[in-house]
């Protein structure tokens, strides 16, 4: 839900001293039992892009449910869904009319019981997308408000409009929604605005009142009641807002950042008021909570994974603070954040190091590099560096995440201003930048062959136009050829199961401004991998790190390497092609 500023990333002012030098990393102590959501890969479905099977141009449940081999195939043994909730749509699902029903355009609450049988028989787990921030306007809870329900009036902010000069009605404050203007809509049944973080149709939940905590703890039991493997947690950082009564019984104007002289845009206030509050943490605790009750009953854990774009030190509050357990996946959003195609190998190896060293030691790192709301891998950096990037997030100590598409390298896909249905791009007014701001080119229909709509859809029209070049890049083609970003995401999946990804060490190095690498080693074994994200070759003395001798296996290349699996290369001169990324291990 959230937009990282990543969309226009800049390295922050703290990359300018960086870490040039190795870090090491315990990622396990030897002999540690790990569970399944310690070394599984997460992959994260978009349901209204992945496969429609009743030919009505968006996907739904069923087509997910008939996908599932091929997820266990490629080595996942995890989905989150984006919402499948009764919604109307107008932000696609993350505007919830009713938390505990199924969105009529994805199916029915049997073919969710159904995709949750296959998936067990596979095994593999299914998570939820939870949205607490917010309801739709369209939910029974604030249409009662609307009507005096007293109980559900207090579920929602309400505030009095301010007269201005010439004797108009304004909003309380300066607020400004996420996705532009004002974050307060006034409703004449009541008679005062209430507040919405995101679009006009979420109004924000009031965590202040009890009756919605415990509301919403119950929806998070009645999906995990019916088997889900836990949740991630959407905008999570936007849940509270300050204490009015801190402030005289008002919400307080938030302050200039001095980025955008326009006042409808978001980045034109510094929201110290309205994210990163201290009680969201303590209701992500309270969250865990509930969770451990369903693990206390069978002994498997239920996961959280939390979705901030924040600080990397408020990001580590959501592991849990003293006693307390928070969740164990805060999304690490580093490789979308601070680092883009601009940024050098010692930027990247900085974004990296800086996650291993500042999360709790008895805690797993987490690597994404792309979601639904951020321009997709291949785009935002290079096709060339997709086997790269996927070495990096499914290699690196911890937990791996992969967005839909992103194991065969898809692509942005065009989606013309008529064509545009994302309220962050349609809110713009701009029928030239829009695309700077949807999300729409990220949410194209997946690839999976060159048939009609991509094998995606057998309708006329999809809800999203099918990315240009489906016919040639494509799950069929891929699964078909030796040589692909597939294949390779095969390989790596089946690796990152050996003990020295699994349970061993971490060391990296900038060996210039292009070229990447870390090593691994558990017990003897000793893999290096290497990725050079320029257009430039170099050669590099791969002895720096110890233990490592003349000779080097070559375990996987990208598909344009020049060189080939089994063959032998030497480290101590190693020549690395243009964009070249490398899997290599010690011969003993």
């Amino acid at each position: 839900m959230t937009i990282a500023s990543s969309k226009a990333i800049a390295i922050k002012s703290k990359m300018k001293t960086l870490l040039l030098f190795p870090l090491l990393f315990l990622v396990v102590q030897a002999g540690n039992e790990l569970e399944w959501w310690e070394t599984t890969i997460y992959y994260q479905i978009y349901p209204r892009s992945f496969k429609d099977s009743d030919g009505d141009g968006i996907g739904d449940l069923n087509g997910i449910t008939s996908k599932l081999e091929y997820l266990k195939e490629i080595g996942v043994g995890a989905t989150w869904l984006s919402p499948i909730f009764k919604s109307p749509m107008y932000d696609f699902g993350y505007d919830i009319a009713d938390f505990y029903a199924i969105q009529d355009e994805y199916g029915t609450m049997e073919d969710f019981d159904n995709l949750l049988a296959k998936a067990k028989e596979l095994d593999i787990k299914i998570i939820l997308d939870f949205v607490p921030n917010h309801t739709s306007n369209e939910s029974v809870w604030f249409q009662e408000a609307l009507k005096g329900h007293e109980k559900y009036y207090d579920y929602f902010l309400w505030e009095d409009g301010v007269v201005d000069e010439n004797g108009n009605l304004q909003p309380p404050n300066n607020w400004v929604s996420v996705f532009r203007n004002s974050a307060w809509e006034y409703k004449e049944e009541v008679g005062k605005y209430y507040l919405h973080q995101f679009v006009i149709g979420q109004p924000d939940l009031n965590y202040r009142n009890p009756d919605v905590v415990e509301e919403m703890k119950n929806v998070i039991r009645f999906w995990l009641g019916k088997g889900v493997a836990g949740f991630r947690i959407d905008a999570i950082n936007h849940m509270f807002e300050a204490d009015k009564e801190m402030y005289g019984g008002q919400f307080p104007d938030e302050p200039r950042t001095g980025y955008t002289d326009n006042p409808d845009d978001y980045e034109y206030l510094d929201h110290i008021h309205t994210r990163d509050q201290d009680e969201t943490y303590d209701m992500v605790y309270q969250w865990r909570e509930v969770f451990d009750e369903f693990k206390e009953k069978d002994g498997v854990t239920r996961v959280m994974m939390t979705e901030a774009y924040a600080t990397p030190q408020l990001i580590m509050r959501y592991f849990g603070e003293g006693e307390r357990e928070g969740a164990q996946i805060p999304f690490n959003f580093a490789l979308i954040s601070d680092v883009d195609e601009k940024s050098s190998a010692a930027e990247i190896k900085y974004a990296l190091d800086q996650f291993l060293t500042l999360k709790p030691l008895d805690k797993q790192a987490n690597w994404v590099t792309g979601n639904h709301d951020n321009f997709r891998v291949a785009s935002r950096f290079s096709p060339k560096l997709v086997d790269g990037l996927n070495m990096i997030v499914l290699l690196l100590p911890g937990i791996g995440v992969t967005y839909m598409g992103e194991e065969i390298g898809m692509v942005d896909g065009f989606v013309s201003w008529e064509d545009t249905v994302d309220p962050r791009g349609c809110n713009t007014n701009d029928p030239i930048n829009y695309w700077q701001s949807s999300r729409d080119p990220e949410r194209t229909p997946f690839q999976w062959s060159a048939e009609q709509n991509a094998g995606f859809s057998t309708a006329p029209k999809t809800w999203l136009p099918v990315a240009e070049g489906y016919e040639t890049l494509n799950v069929q083609a891929q699964l078909e050829g030796e040589r692909t970003h597939l294949n390779v995401y095969k390989t790596l999946a089946r690796l990152r199961t050996e003990d020295a990804f699994r349970h061993g060490r971490y060391e990296s190095v900038a060996f210039n401004s292009d070229v990447f690498a870390f090593r691994r080693w558990h017990n003897g074994e000793i893999y290096i991998v290497l990725v050079n994200f320029r257009d430039v070759s170099h050669t590099v003395d791969l002895t720096y790190f110890e233990n490592v001798t003349e000779e080097l296996e070559v375990v996987v290349t990208d598909i344009q390497s020049p060189k080939s699996t089994g063959s032998i290369v030497h480290a101590s001169h190693l020549y690395v092609a243009e964009n070249e990324s490398l899997v290599l291990k010690v011969v003993n």
